[in-house]
């Protein structure tokens, strides 16, 4: 059955909109080997093969099955293999064994993903849908995009901690020279509007528009630089525990932490790990990999701290609401954070800012109904909230609301630092 002049326009682009990221996602694995795809080294890595498969088994489980007439799942077994942490839906996998899972095969996940591709498209086809399950859709969409950015991850955690140091991709872009002059963007005191108003897309966290009254602050106009940060570790900042919290320190001392993730010191030259392999460390990129804890360290070091997350959002919708050009997501497919350009603030891509707002409702918010009431509310708890984007998040996926969090001592993640002051 052909499109019905009842469908509307906005279903067309979902079936475009559906197959532009599931293509996404497939690109970011071709150049992995077989052997890639079932690594677990940590228990916050997934194995490249588990996101394939989660990500096709939320199109399966909350548009297919429910959906479409007599869908048949592609494998019984799946639903509990591949289902993360939806209670609603059932028995699971144990999250930290899913690098055991040596079969199904990758193949047979490739599989699975075109067969559920295509019944998607069958479906957005020769379907009118309500808008109830467009929203859902929706959701699948940004939820694919995240996974997108959590492959990246631990694309770079399997390979980065091979003593080979593989490389993911080789860099082909160019590296200009940049404005590292340290300024700062000034807010007034008053009381500002916190949440998401507009009619877009945005998740249940960024809900619950309020206000809050904010001093008169100072934001940095740019992020901090590697040069910035090795200063730090040079100066001996991982020894003097008087900069640091002391759950922190206790975190120094327990895992023997000297530098940011990925970073070694080769006959007197500091080097990283990067998705092209090993190089030299460039001192005017952005320093990457270091968790809230160093993050907020590396702050007060410099006689300043952390923004919170309602400082941040302020100073982002004043000084750059939109989203520049100049911003490196994965659409440039540079796979490395990337130094200034211009004039760019970058509150937007190269890495996640740390902020010092812990992760927790807005008030009025509300849990959506049934499973999907899972996806954000769960998780409030012991984790910091997180801004802007990084070089793996997607252009079309970011904006001054978006709330990411991630527990203060992980650094596998694509995180950095910006500073604040009250003046």
């Amino acid at each position: 059955m052909s499109i019905s002049t009842k469908q509307t326009l906005s279903q067309t682009s979902f079936l475009e909109n559906y197959l532009k990221v599931r293509a996404l996602t497939n690109e970011l694995c071709e150049p992995l080997q077989p052997e890639d795809f079932v690594v677990q080294p940590v228990v916050d890595v997934s194995p490249p093969k588990w996101h394939l498969a989660h990500t096709t088994w939320f199109f399966e489980n909350f548009i297919l099955k429910p959906n479409m007439a007599d869908y048949r799942v592609f494998d019984k077994d799946y639903h509990f293999l591949f289902n993360s942490y939806y209670e609603t839906e059932g028995d699971r996998w144990i999250r930290s064994e899913r690098g055991a899972l040596s079969r199904p095969w990758v193949k047979e996940i490739m599989s699975y993903r075109a067969y559920v591709d295509e019944h998607m498209k069958q479906y957005l086809s020769d379907e009118e849908i309500s808008k109830e399950i467009l929203d859902v859709l929706t959701i699948g969409l940004h939820h694919e995009q995240q996974h997108q950015e959590l492959l990246v991850y631990d694309v770079k955690h399997i390979l980065g901690i091979n003593p080979l140091f593989p490389a993911y991709k080789s860099f082909r872009g160019e590296i200009n020279n940049t404005n590292l002059e340290e300024k700062f963007l000034e807010v007034e005191e008053g009381v500002y509007t916190i949440g998401y108003q507009g009619n877009d897309f945005s998740f249940d966290n960024e809900k619950g528009v309020h206000k809050v009254f904010l001093h008169r602050y100072r934001i940095q106009d740019r992020l901090i630089t590697n040069g910035e940060f090795m200063e730090f570790v040079e100066a001996g900042g991982y020894k003097d525990f008087s900069h640091w919290l002391m759950e922190g320190f206790e975190w120094v001392k327990k895992e023997n932490i000297r530098a940011p993730f990925y970073w070694l010191k080769h006959e007197g030259v500091w080097k990283h790990y990067t998705l092209a392999g090993l190089e030299e460390i460039n001192p005017e990129a952005p320093v990457s990999h270091v968790s809230f804890y160093e993050a907020d360290a590396f702050a007060k070091w410099k006689g300043k701290r952390l923004p919170t997350e309602f400082e941040w959002e302020v100073a982002c919708k004043m000084h750059e609401p939109e989203v520049p050009e100049a911003a490196n997501f994965v659409d440039e497919r540079n796979f490395r954070p990337m130094p200034r350009q211009g004039i760019n603030t970058q509150f937007y891509g190269d890495v996640w800012e740390w902020t010092n707002s812990a992760y927790l409702a807005y008030p009025f918010y509300e849990k959506p109904e049934g499973a999907l009431g899972e996806y954000n509310g769960k998780f409030m708890i012991n984790t910091m909230v997180l801004k802007g984007g990084s070089y793996a998040t997607s252009r079309n996926h970011i904006r001054p609301t978006y709330r990411n969090f991630f527990h203060p001592h992980l650094r596998w993640q694509f995180t950095g630092i910006r500073l604040a002051e009250n003046f």
